[in-house]
């Protein structure tokens, strides 16, 4: 698959995650709905994270050739995803309230303020 192909679908499985990510921010947490719709926001953000780690890096340092500083937040995301679903699983709210923001915040908001920066793919697509 290309790597403009791959940005595609990579941009749009983050949206998504991104406004189920805020819907589950802002609704009654604990209904049926919200456990639902997390499941969703969890495989959303395993699927964005999986489609980045494809994507070679594009500007800065490279490691093993196709790694860049971004995809540490790749790590962030296999990390949180299934602690914060086994810490739900387990009771443990603190806990998963505490990955599932640090998802929302690391993998999404300050990871694609980094995509806005020059020289990345979406900062050409939206000011160039």
């Amino acid at each position: 698959m290309s790597y403009l192909n791959l940005a595609y679908l990579h941009l749009a499985t983050v949206l998504m995650a991104f406004i189920l990510g805020t819907y589950l921010l802002l609704q009654q947490k604990g209904s049926e709905t919200h456990r639902r719709v997390g499941k969703c926001y969890l495989l959303l953000m395993l699927t964005t994270a999986s489609i980045a780690l494809l994507m070679p890096a594009q500007v800065g340092p490279r490691m093993l050739g196709h790694f860049g500083f971004i995809h540490l937040f790749c790590a962030v995301v296999f990390y949180c995803v299934p602690t914060a679903y086994l810490a739900a699983r387990s009771g443990n709210i603190a806990k998963h309230k505490a990955n599932m923001q640090g998802l929302y915040v690391g993998g999404i908001l300050i990871a694609g303020a980094f995509t806005l920066m020059p020289g990345r793919l979406l900062h050409q697509w939206l000011f160039e």
